[in-house]
């Protein structure tokens, strides 16, 4: 699996050293006025999972390469934290990226129960939280924050755009059929049950069984045996990361033939370790590097040349986020103190997306669309998600209606 860019340390200072001699040379306003603004950048890098963190982080230095190093005009300094997809690892240190750093915006995390760990450190301080993947249903509805908002989506909805699009029917062996019977299996843990929710919540078929699994799960034979047994429609999955490598390559080697539908399974993260195995297969999700709008090109041309490998969806929300803090802190005139002011820059979203359309909800998350993509090969050889057709428009997440944001 790729994962270049990792020549980036655990900090990674951007562009500060001509404002920061102007301000040794002018102290108390000028020191002020050349202060960088400080992203506290969270993502998994270690352990099987770091594909996914990799092409986060690899997404939010892009925006800052195209952006000249700067957020609304103002230098920015960008301190990389790996959270090891651990929960108590990943609090210590946002927290001493609130304290002892003084970041002035956490950006990023892939895994929900990371979010889940540190929401409240964050937001309690005041302090923006930007998630460019995770977006659990409790943060979306009944939980959602002032300080809080999401480049992605609720973790339910490119589920969601699954069910709809068995409904519809999918192709499989040179003709399309619906899907009527399905088999669900994914993680034990929030995310996993946010996608088993998203998935039932518009297939309209029968759903045979809903199997659950460890995150450190390695053999997946006894489960793909019990699916072959059962013999529905579809199966309907989702493995994020090292886990989708797993399970497709396991699939492909039991023999099996039942149409995989899945969200975060096959993805650009995965596709190299995937390989072969991964054609074909669909996913639902908001983006893919096929999408036709000229910031898109121009984000995965780039990304590629830099890189040296297809940018996911992970690094995809992660430039966008770049792009939004970017829009947010010119429209305050680089003022950050003001978090009224600050919060009503970001809420209106003045920024291009990679995705075209993009705005925010009552609740902080996005409105936008979903596709329905499969795997394909790019020219060069190499894989990709490419869209297949528009499934939800303009859509708004389920738990929206749930929020009732607290004053700031």
């Amino acid at each position: 699996m790729t994962t270049q860019g990792t020549h980036f340390g655990r900090r990674t200072l951007l562009g500060a050293s001509a404002l920061g001699a102007t301000a040794l040379a002018l102290p108390g306003i000028g020191r002020a006025q050349a202060a960088p603004v400080k992203i506290g950048l969270v993502a998994v890098l270690t352990g099987p999972q770091a594909a996914l963190g990799t092409h986060l982080r690899d997404g939010f230095q892009l925006g800052m390469r195209h952006l000249e190093n700067r957020l609304g005009g103002r230098a920015a300094e960008v301190l990389v934290i790996d959270d090891e997809l651990r929960p108590d690892a990943a609090v210590t240190k946002v927290r001493a990226a609130l304290e002892r750093d003084r970041c002035d915006f956490i950006v990023g995390v892939v895994f929900s129960n990371i979010l889940a760990a540190i929401m409240r450190p964050v937001t309690e301080t005041q302090t923006f939280l930007i998630s460019t993947n995770a977006g659990p249903s409790p943060i979306a509805g009944r939980g959602c924050s002032p300080f809080f908002f999401a480049t992605s989506y609720n973790n339910d909805q490119n589920h969601a755009v699954m069910g709809a699009a068995a409904n519809d029917g999918i192709e499989s062996g040179g003709t399309t059929r619906q899907i009527r019977r399905a088999m669900l299996i994914t993680p034990n843990y929030q995310a996993g049950r946010d996608a088993m929710a998203g998935f039932k919540s518009t297939f309209r078929g029968e759903v045979m069984d809903e199997i659950y699994v460890p995150l450190t799960i390695t053999d997946f034979s006894a489960e793909l045996a019990q699916i072959a047994a059962r013999r529905p429609d579809a199966i309907y999955t989702f493995m994020p990361g090292g886990l989708g490598v797993q399970f497709v390559r396991q699939y492909r080697q039991a023999g099996l033939t039942i149409p995989v539908l899945s969200a975060f399974t096959v993805d650009e993260a995965t596709l190299p370790a995937q390989g072969e195995a991964a054609l074909g297969l669909f996913t639902g999700t908001t983006w893919t590097p096929t999408l036709p709008n000229a910031q898109n090109m121009r984000f995965v041309n780039d990304f590629i040349g830099q890189f040296n490998y297809v940018p996911a969806s992970y690094a995809a929300h992660a430039y966008d986020a770049a792009m939004l803090l970017d829009s947010a802190i010119r429209r305050t005139g680089g003022n950050l103190a003001d978090k009224a002011a600050l919060r009503t820059a970001i809420r209106a979203a003045d920024f291009q997306s990679v995705r075209g359309g993009f705005r925010f909800g009552t609740n902080h998350f996005p409105v936008q669309d979903f596709w329905l993509a499969r795997v394909g090969r790019r020219a060069d050889g190499r894989f990709q998600t490419e869209h297949v057709r528009k499934v939800f428009e303009n859509a708004v997440d389920g738990f929206a209606a749930e929020c009732r944001m607290p004053a700031a």
